[in-house]
């Protein structure tokens, strides 16, 4: 963890079609605007227990691939767990979720994980809704509109926000 005039928010993603990691960039971006507060931009392949154990707070963000995590996120999580569990209590977290039609599975998925490890969610999962249904809709290339990345950007800021003034 983080000295206490420093603060340090991990973004943790995995990205396939481009949609989460320009989430999780505008995310990035804007917690980068607060002083006081480093961010950390890491693909989930990246990622490892070390990561978790360096931050103060964590965003995980993913894709909902088959209603569930997507693998590399899952490999992530499968990775950390044990190198983290009773060593991050308490620390608090956010997630976000890029999906074809719901996201909520893979948003339970991830609030599982987080109550294992005993942290704290500072704000109800972000989904954003490709509405992609078809394989060729599913496998393209995304541009997720300014509208949505805005609401990552207002994650970002706050969660920075909070971290940096100590309220969590």
């Amino acid at each position: 963890m983080s000295s206490s005039s420093s603060k340090t928010l991990l973004v943790v993603y995995h990205s396939t079609t481009g949609a989460t990691e320009q989430m999780a960039q505008a995310v990035a971006a804007a917690a980068q605007t607060e002083g006081g507060v480093t961010v950390r931009l890491l693909r989930a392949a990246e990622a490892g227990a070390t990561d978790l154990l360096e931050a103060d707070g964590y965003v995980f963000a993913t894709p909902e691939n088959l209603a569930a995590i997507a693998g590399l996120m899952k490999d992530f999580f499968d990775r950390s767990y044990y190198g983290a569990l009773d060593r991050i209590n308490g620390r608090p977290y956010a997630s976000l979720i890029c999906a074809g039609s719901d996201g909520s599975n893979a948003a339970r998925q991830i609030a599982r994980i987080a109550t294992g490890w005993r942290l704290r969610e500072i704000a109800p999962p972000l989904i954003v809704c490709t509405h992609a249904q078809t394989p060729e809709a599913i496998l393209a290339p995304k541009q997720v509109p300014a509208d949505e990345q805005a609401r990552g950007a207002e994650l970002g800021a706050a969660f920075a926000a909070g971290l940096a003034m100590g309220a969590f």
